[in-house]
């Protein structure tokens, strides 16, 4: 059977990511031609909680879902990892196993770097090093934001920060207003925030109802980005 291989789009994605197209042109070539290509069909699962290490992981198309399950069984959602970022670095440098699950949200491609050729990209590109510190020092900042924002604010306004960041990650401009091209459930959105479908259900209501978003089925359409700052910011 042939190897799979990225399409001119997955390349794209990987090669416009914000972090991956900071590297040097040597260290990219070098992490491109030892990933594996492997593509996911929606809700397959790519990692258990508590399994061991192998991989390293970039998103070329779809999305994976980074989350867990409660001890009363309730699943919690922390982050979607769309086109373009890494991810799956932490428990190879520690050798300790997975802290959470992921699986695809969506049909989703991934380039996968397996922990031998990690290491090795280590040892012959120092470079490597600088880089994946300075992601994890980015992800630990966003971290104590969503922990402060969680323990500060309402519900209103941690949804509009999540929309707004939904919008510059995955937004889409038709004319005078942002789709969001991520699917997302309402359920999912919850998981997100930490709340209740119901509550985030109510939010976002009252938000069409002021003529701030449009609640499509899995899709969101942003109608005034002003007002979703407006409501960030109280």
């Amino acid at each position: 059977m042939p190897t799979p291989v990225l399409t001119i789009e997955e390349q794209r994605n990987i090669e416009s990511g914000a972090w991956f197209k900071k590297l040097s042109p040597a260290l990219r070539s070098a992490i491109v031609a030892r990933a594996q290509v492997r593509r996911l069909a929606d809700g397959a699962a790519l990692i258990t909680r508590g399994a061991a290490a192998r991989e390293w992981y970039g998103v070329a198309a779809g999305a994976v879902r980074i989350g867990t399950v409660s001890l009363t069984g309730k699943q919690l959602t922390l982050t979607y990892a769309e086109p373009g970022i890494w991810f799956g670095d932490i428990a190879l440098f520690d050798g300790l196993p997975h802290t959470h699950d992921a699986d695809a949200h969506g049909a989703s491609t991934l380039l996968c770097v397996r922990k031998a050729d990690f290491r090795e990209l280590l040892a012959q590109h120092v470079e490597l090093y600088d880089a994946l510190l300075r992601l994890n020092c980015r992800r630990l900042r966003l971290m104590f934001d969503q922990i402060e924002d969680l323990g500060s604010l309402p519900l209103r306004s941690r949804l509009a920060r999540q929309l707004l960041l939904l919008v510059r990650r995955h937004g889409q401009s038709q004319g005078d207003v942002v789709r969001v091209g991520l699917a997302l459930a309402q359920e999912d959105l919850a998981q997100l925030l930490g709340a209740s479908r119901q509550r985030v259900n109510r939010e976002l209501k009252r938000f069409e109802r002021e003529g701030v978003l449009r609640v499509e089925p899995t899709r969101l359409l942003v109608l005034s980005r002003e007002a979703l700052l407006a409501a960030a910011a109280r």
